[in-house]
């Protein structure tokens, strides 16, 4: 996603759900986020969450190249991009989008990136550990997934 600051310097966010239980990994906010900042940002998701089986992504440049080719391979997780004009294909992340575009990016006018990333962190933690989903029987993402997995590191 992008969005501009008040002063009009543009700024990016590379957003991660979890499609199993909606829950947003994370938000990374700058004025750039090429292939090498999404694979930092996997690989602190990894060391956070394990391995996934496989990623959904559109087919955006940072997408595409090779670094995240190579990081794929390094660690076994397919990517699976949805098909150039089908974001239906990626639905859950499009849904949230949305709702990140609608209260958060188009509510306030940043003055700087700090700002954007400080409200961004309190909208996820809302986000994950507030707000019921209806497709979760209406528990949080958070509460969710505890009652899938209630001792995840056992």
């Amino acid at each position: 996603m992008s969005d501009a600051l008040w002063e009009g310097r543009r700024f990016r966010t590379f957003n991660v759900l979890d499609d199993f239980n909606r829950e947003g990994l994370s938000i990374e906010v700058d004025t750039s986020l090429p292939a090498a900042r999404v694979v930092q940002t996997l690989d602190r998701l990894l060391d956070w969450r394990g391995k996934p089986c496989r990623l959904r992504m559109d087919n955006g440049p940072e997408f595409i190249g090779q670094a995240l080719r190579d990081w794929s391979r390094q660690h076994a997780v397919e990517l699976h991009f949805i098909q150039p004009g089908k974001p239906t294909q990626n639905a859950l992340i499009e849904r949230f989008n949305r709702s990140y575009r609608n209260e958060v990016l188009d509510c306030y006018a940043f003055n700087n990136l700090e700002e954007v990333r400080t409200i961004t962190e309190d909208w996820l933690y809302r986000y994950n550990y507030n707000r019921t989903h209806e497709a979760l029987n209406n528990l949080t993402p958070h509460e969710y997934l505890m009652a899938k997995f209630p001792n995840p590191l056992c």
